[in-house]
């Protein structure tokens, strides 16, 4: 079986049909991971629901998904996030608000845990030092979980001793050869944040245990013209070229 795993796609269509043409291009898939925040930041929201909703899926809830349904308030978003969010509500129709409303803060499939933000705190959380990861691996007993939210692709690592590691999400993870737990985020799909504009993406071979991690170019210019005519906030249309 091959499973795609994605997260932060962010309302980002173009990003996301380019991730879903380079996966086909590759073999295809058996089912889509999806790691939270389908919709906020960017111009497609009902969009991107209804592709994500096509394919064979499972996914988990984002902060940015609960937002823009009102689980969850703004207060801790910048004033550009929570504009968009505000502008996301008023675009989902009420069979998105439901998809949405139902989605889980944690799923497990075979030896991994699937969260958006981390085990710890699932939808918040953001996992971006050794020390954040090691307080988090007591939270999770599969040998692997896989996060997002950080949009930053970034595995951690716990040795049998203890110890911890980070690292960039390597090309191919062997899974069968790790004697260690890993927290695997396979960086964002709609909005790059670790200054490579490419979308970012993992495909996960489970017969032959090994993750592949991928960068997808994309015309950031569609997205980039369409967040412009719904007057979304002007920096997050302009961080999409730096993928910050």
């Amino acid at each position: 079986m091959k499973y795609a795993i994605l997260g932060d796609i962010h309302a980002n269509l173009a990003a996301f049909e380019a991730v879903l043409e380079d996966i086909e291009a590759k073999g295809g898939f058996d089912e889509i991971w999806c790691l939270g925040d389908i919709v906020g930041y960017g111009p497609e929201p009902h969009a991107c629901i209804a592709l994500l909703r096509r394919c064979k899926h499972i996914s988990v809830a984002g902060n940015h998904d609960w937002a823009a349904i009102g689980k969850i308030d703004t207060l801790d978003f910048n004033l550009d996030a929570a504009q968009a969010c505000q502008w996301t509500a008023q675009q989902l129709t009420a069979e998105d608000v439901n998809y949405l409303q139902n989605l889980a803060i944690k799923l497990r499939r075979d030896d991994f845990t699937l969260v958006h933000g981390s085990p710890r705190q699932p939808v918040w959380e953001y996992l971006l030092s050794v020390n954040a990861a090691r307080d988090n691996f007591g939270y999770f007993d599969t040998n692997f979980c896989l996060v997002a939210h950080s949009h930053v692709p970034l595995i951690f690592g716990q040795n049998k001793d203890g110890k911890c590691f980070a690292a960039k999400t390597p090309s191919v993870l062997r899974l069968r050869s790790e004697n260690r737990r890993l927290i695997i985020n396979p960086g964002g799909v709609g909005q790059p944040r670790d200054g490579d504009p490419r979308a970012s993406y993992a495909l996960y071979d489970s017969e032959a245990q090994i993750m592949y991690h991928w960068r997808v170019s994309y015309d950031i210019t569609v997205t980039q013209k369409k967040m412009m005519e719904h007057k979304l906030p002007l920096p997050l249309v302009l961080r999409l070229n730096y993928g910050y």
